[in-house]
């Protein structure tokens, strides 16, 4: 399912109520907003990800520190430049560092000697966490970060892990599809559940 937006503004309360029923924002390479909700729709099950031994033994020696919350537009505008050509535009930054400051988007950021080398960004509400995009910088950064951010969200009691689209790097994180109906169906469970990030 996908719509166009012709507005111009992507307000805090716009992009809460469209998460809230399932949809999503991307640019398209005219600038223009397009609102998705997916049928399959991917997402990470909490309960079954975990690192294999070859990761969590690298990380463990990779001198790699995590934090939340310290860099969170500085990760959207990684996200946005590293990859090449993005859906991220500095509208959309700004929209999400709104979004960031109301207290609903949030960040884990990897850090090596200092410097930020890995990250990645999402939304939260209620118990439901839809994660947006990741960067690195080093090798098993954005990875870094994101084993961090699962086992925060597990911690805090949520219940799903939105990741949209199913693509090659997030399939081998452990992402699988399900139907909209079934997406929808525990979304509606998780949005008014309490979670605090």
């Amino acid at each position: 399912m996908l719509c166009t937006d012709s507005a111009p503004v992507l307000s805090t309360q716009l992009l809460l109520a469209a998460y809230r029923k399932g949809f999503f924002p991307m640019t398209d390479e005219t600038g223009q907003v397009q609102w998705h909700c997916p049928d399959p729709r991917a997402i990470f099950p909490l309960g079954s990800l975990t690192p294999n031994t070859r990761l969590r033994r690298f990380l463990r020696g990779s001198g790699y520190a995590a934090t939340m919350d310290t860099a969170f537009e500085t990760v959207m505008e990684q996200c946005a430049t590293v990859h090449g050509r993005s859906w991220i535009s500095p509208a959309m930054v700004a929209a999400y560092t709104g979004l960031h400051r109301a207290g609903h988007a949030h960040s884990v950021e990897t850090w090596l000697n200092g410097q930020l080398i890995g990250g990645i960004y999402g939304v939260a509400i209620g118990a439901a966490f839809f994660g947006e995009s990741m960067f690195s910088l080093k090798p098993n950064a954005s990875k870094a970060a994101f084993y961090f951010l699962v086992e925060h969200l597990r911690q805090q009691g949520f219940l799903l892990f939105d990741t949209q689209y199913i693509n090659h790097h997030t399939e081998s994180l452990g992402a699988i599809e399900i139907s909209r109906k079934n997406f929808l169906r525990t979304l509606r469970d998780a949005v008014p559940a309490t979670a605090s990030f």
